[in-house]
């Protein structure tokens, strides 16, 4: 135990002298450092930071040291994300890789992937983006049809992805491919990896019904992909797809701590638009009831997410604790704004024109910017039916 203070002391130590004031607030999507050949800072400050986290290791702490990590344990690592979030450190890059592509490279990588791929994450050098859903293969993700045909040490990649997020700015992809077409569906796929500038990639990105394009349908032409790029082994794909889901699951339990603050509150709102009874309460009860559950229940998960990363520390968490946290907290975020559009009534329905503030268009933007949610990283409804069968452990009929 004196070695774990002595540790936390050191690390406390080093963040207050080497991260600069204005990286100890929450960031804006406007504001996170992404990694990749094109990597851009918001700031010097924000460059400085990732600059000195990249020398230590910090962006991936819990990585060995011989991958571009700190090599830390678990209790150091749990000990490490506690100093970051008691200063309010930003984390110094954001990267699929980080959260997704890379664990699943190191618990499935030959050494030749690590050691290819791991330190560029790490140096944020390469910035990653998932090829799961198709048109065809959405909540029935086992039901790819991109195809992977094999051609001596090469595949020859044809298919198309979907709602493929950030791949116009991405450079490497990780991809669900179907390499046996007549095996059962989760038994015919391969995990693949490849540059996304490889010829006959294509990203074309999707305007949503927000105005934003961060998402993208991705098309191959015949692309060729070296064998030596295959994650795990062929035709058993389906058993790293499900791994990444759970890191997906958790990092999206948790990415509302990385980011700034949601700048509505409730019970403010309500007391604008609705006014105060003679007690200083929101003036009409029910919502008021309404409101109080939600941020009741919204205070719970901000109480569960460190209990889970403390599990996780100790060696004992439940990787089913981060899909029920997934589900309960996106379900919440979507009643929040459900709430919010009740309260601020027609003024909720802005979208542009006279008669509507930018807090008003914003609103209505955001009130449908976060259904996305409740879709990634399997459904709301899918996520149910497998806390029912596998946690639960209830029938299927």
């Amino acid at each position: 135990m004196s070695d774990l203070n002595a540790f936390r002391q050191e690390i406390r130590t080093w963040l207050e002298q080497n991260c600069p004031e204005s990286m100890r607030t929450p960031a804006t999507p406007e504001d996170q450092v992404w990694g990749g050949r094109n990597i851009q800072f918001p700031c010097e400050d924000a460059k400085l930071w990732f600059d000195r986290c990249v020398e230590k290791g910090y962006c991936v702490p819990d990585w060995p040291l011989e991958y571009g990590g700190a090599g830390f344990d678990r209790k150091q690592t749990a000990i490490f994300k506690k100093e970051m979030a008691r200063l309010g450190c930003r984390p110094p890059q954001v990267n699929l890789g980080i959260w997704m592509a890379g664990p699943a490279i190191l618990e499935f990588g030959t050494e030749e992937q690590k050691r290819e791929h791991l330190p560029k994450i790490a140096r944020g050098e390469i910035r990653w983006c998932q090829g799961y859903s198709e048109p065809g293969a959405g909540s029935d993700l086992a039901n790819v049809q991109t195809k992977a045909e094999s051609d001596g040490d090469d595949y020859i990649v044809n298919g198309t992805k979907i709602w493929t997020s950030y791949a116009d700015h991405s450079d490497w992809i990780y991809c669900l491919t179907r390499t046996d077409k007549d095996a059962k569906k989760q038994e015919g796929i391969s995990f693949l990896l490849f540059d996304m500038a490889s010829a006959g990639v294509e990203a074309k990105p999707i305007e949503l019904i927000t105005g934003e394009t961060h998402f993208c349908q991705t098309f191959f032409d015949n692309v060729r992909v070296p064998k030596a790029n295959r994650l795990g082994e062929e035709n058993k794909g389906w058993t790293v797809a499900k791994r990444v889901l759970e890191f997906e699951r958790n990092m999206m339990a948790d990415l509302e701590a990385t980011i700034a603050a949601d700048p509505i509150v409730l019970s403010q709102l309500a007391k604008q638009h609705l006014g105060e009874d003679p007690q200083g309460r929101i003036a009409d009860p029910i919502l008021r009831q309404a409101i109080a559950r939600n941020e009741i229940n919204k205070r719970a998960l901000d109480l569960a997410m460190p209990r889970m990363g403390a599990e996780f520390a100790e060696g004992v968490g439940d990787p089913s604790l981060g899909m029920i946290l997934k589900y309960a907290g996106t379900e919440e975020e979507k009643l929040k704004y459900e709430l919010a559009l009740k309260i601020t009534g027609a003024q909720g329905l802005g979208w542009a024109g006279e008669g509507f503030s930018e807090a008003d268009i914003k609103l209505t933007r955001d009130w449908l910017g976060v259904k996305t949610h409740s879709i990634a990283g399997g459904t709301s409804e899918v996520q149910l039916n497998i806390i029912a069968k596998r946690v639960l452990g209830l029938p299927d009929q």
